[in-house]
C-alpha cells in the first residue's frame, strides 16, 4: 500500500485518557511511515531524557527568540516561563524523510495545527469514558500531589469541552479497541 507521507496526525487529549500509549502503539507499527515530533520547551530534562530525542530544551530567552522570528508551528506558555512547541524545523525534517509527522500535543496546540495545515491534519482527540474513569487513573499511576490532581482533573473537563473541534474522537474505554480504531483512521487518513 502507497501512503502519503506530507501529512500531520495529531492526539491530544486529558492527562491518563491513553493517548501516549496510542502514539507508542502507532510508532510500533513498522509499515506506517510515522515519525514522531520532538517539542521544544523550556523545562529542565528530567533523569535520562536527551536533548534532540525527548525534548529539543532550550533558554526561555531562546524559546521568545524563535517565537519572535516565527519558528514555531504553535507554541504556549503553560505557567510564567515554562514553554512548550512544536518548532516549524522539526515538521520539515520529519516530511523530508519521507515520514508523516505524529504529534502528542495539548488542545490548543492540536487546534492550531489544524489551523495551519487543515487539509494536511488528521486531529484525534482521546476521550476518557468519563471523568470518574480519569480521576481512576490518575490517582493509580500514583504520581500527583491532591492538589496537582485536581488541577489536571480542572483541565481535563475544559479539554474535553473542546473535542468536538477535532476530526475524530476516540472513547478509550477499551484500549485495545481504542488501539485498532485508531490504526484504522490512520491508515485511511494516509491513503487519501
Amino acid at each position: 500500500m502507497s501512503f502519503n507521507t506530507n501529512k500531520l496526525i495529531v492526539f491530544s487529549a486529558p492527562s491518563g485518557s491513553g493517548k501516549t500509549t496510542i502514539v507508542r502503539h502507532l510508532l510500533e507499527q513498522t509499515d506506517l511511515p510515522l515519525a514522531f515530533s520532538i517539542s521544544a520547551t523550556t523545562r529542565a530534562s528530567r533523569g535520562a531524557e536527551k536533548e534532540g530525542v525527548d525534548y529539543y530544551f532550550l533558554s526561555p530567552e531562546a524559546f521568545r527568540s524563535k517565537i519572535e522570528m516565527g519558528e514555531f508551528l504553535e507554541y504556549e506558555e503553560v505557567y510564567p516561563g515554562l514553554f512548550y512547541g512544536t518548532l516549524a524545523s522539526e515538521v520539515k525534517r520529519l516530511w523530508n524523510e519521507n515520514k508523516a509527522v505524529l504529534f502528542d500535543i495539548d488542545v490548543m496546540g492540536g487546534i492550531s495545527i489544524k489551523n495551519s495545515f487543515p487539509t494536511e491534519t488528521l486531529t484525534v482527540f482521546v476521550q476518557p469514558p468519563s471523568i470518574s474513569a480519569l480521576e481512576e487513573r490518575l490517582r493509580s499511576r500514583n504520581t500527583d500531589t491532591e492538589e496537582t490532581l485536581q488541577i489536571r482533573l480542572s483541565k481535563a473537563q475544559q479539554e474535553l469541552n473542546q473535542a468536538q473541534a477535532f476530526d475524530e474522537i476516540v472513547i478509550n474505554d477499551d484500549l485495545s479497541t481504542a488501539l485498532s480504531e485508531t490504526e484504522k483512521l490512520v491508515r485511511s487518513f494516509l491513503s487519501k
